[in-house]
């Protein structure tokens, strides 16, 4: 099966495992409670369908890598659909946290039901993601669905960390790149990281195969987001469906930006002269690249997307799952929107 035909199957098992699991919140006297979960996942409300869904990517590297491993994807789903009810979980706080309107083209479930339930319905998102995970009973042994939650809530808790330090360093105008390392493992590359890690263990691979999935998964996550902020600054609108200049006019620290700073020249002189207007983004962007960030981010991003693919090939995936599995990297990593 090719690789693309393949991650739509996942996709569409994906999707109706997320469905039953989130359909657990829906009685009749919780109808908008309910409606909270299924409008942000994309599946109710103005502008529903594919767009508004995401594309699924964690769950999809959780099951491929399951098969890739030697495991049975269907027996996984609940893990696939437990890391994408964590995520949303995260989206819908991030949401509120970053002043944010518009996720997906769509407004935000804060600036529809209030803040007050958009976090309880983050909160419902993450509760789902336990009782997922524990739908993993019967179908694979009690010491893997354990070390599978320890992941889970694990990667939780770096979660949080990550997003306490892309919320403090908004605040402080001495960050180094270090820092910006710190705060993207816990953001990005941790939830990666555990979608290819629970799933080599469910795949009851050895310790060394494990360890070469958890490795794929962080670098990957590392890699994911370093390309997401090159884009951030120079991609095409069009394309990403987000202004090249949002990250510049939101002071994002994101790595291009921390690089032009840390050059102490004529990007940081602007950076630090006051507000950021939309007519000063232009010349900003042209002092990055000037001052070497565009290269500097280009380069760390293949030197990340080589550790990530070399990560999995010391994995030894198999077959047609394997195969979908590079294509996926490939994919995430060589996009440009």
């Amino acid at each position: 099966m090719p690789p693309d035909a393949l991650a739509l199957k996942y996709r569409q098992a994906i999707e109706a495992e997320l469905q039953r699991v989130v359909n657990f919140s829906n009685s009749p006297h919780l109808a908008d409670y309910h409606q909270m979960l299924v409008y942000h996942m994309g599946w109710e409300g103005e502008g529903a369908g594919p767009g508004a869904t995401g594309k699924r990517i964690r769950p999809l590297l959780l099951l491929l890598t399951v098969t890739a491993a030697g495991g049975d994807w269907r027996a996984a789903l609940p893990a696939a659909a437990a890391v994408e009810l964590v995520h949303n979980f995260s989206l819908i706080h991030d949401d509120i946290q970053d002043d944010s309107p518009m996720r997906r083209g769509r407004p935000t479930v804060w600036k529809l039901w209030g803040i007050p339930q958009a976090i309880n319905a983050g909160d419902a998102m993450f509760t789902l993601a336990q009782l997922a995970l524990l739908d993993l009973a019967g179908r694979a042994e009690v010491a893997v669905v354990l070390q599978a939650a320890k992941i889970l809530n694990g990667t939780c808790a770096l979660l949080t960390q990550g997003q306490y330090l892309d919320m403090a360093y908004e605040r402080r105008g001495d960050l180094n790149i270090e820092a910006y390392w710190q705060m993207v493992q816990g953001k990005t590359a941790a939830l990666f990281s555990a979608c290819t890690q629970i799933g080599a263990w469910l795949a009851c691979s050895s310790p060394e195969c494990r360890e070469a999935y958890r490795n794929f998964g962080a670098d990957l996550g590392l890699a994911f987001q370093v390309v997401d902020d090159y884009l951030g600054v120079w991609g095409d609108t069009a394309l990403t469906g987000k202004s090249s200049e949002s990250d510049i006019l939101a002071r994002k620290k994101s790595l291009p930006i921390l690089f032009g700073l840390s050059q102490k020249g004529r990007f940081y002189q602007a950076w630090t002269e006051g507000q950021i207007m939309p007519a000063d983004v232009p010349r900003l962007t042209h002092l990055l690249e000037s001052e070497g960030a565009r290269e500097f981010t280009q380069e760390h991003a293949a030197r990340l997307t080589h550790r990530a693919m070399g990560a999995l090939g010391a994995a030894r995936p198999q077959g047609e799952a394997g195969d979908a599995l590079r294509h996926l990297a490939e994919e995430m990593l060589s996009r440009t929107g």
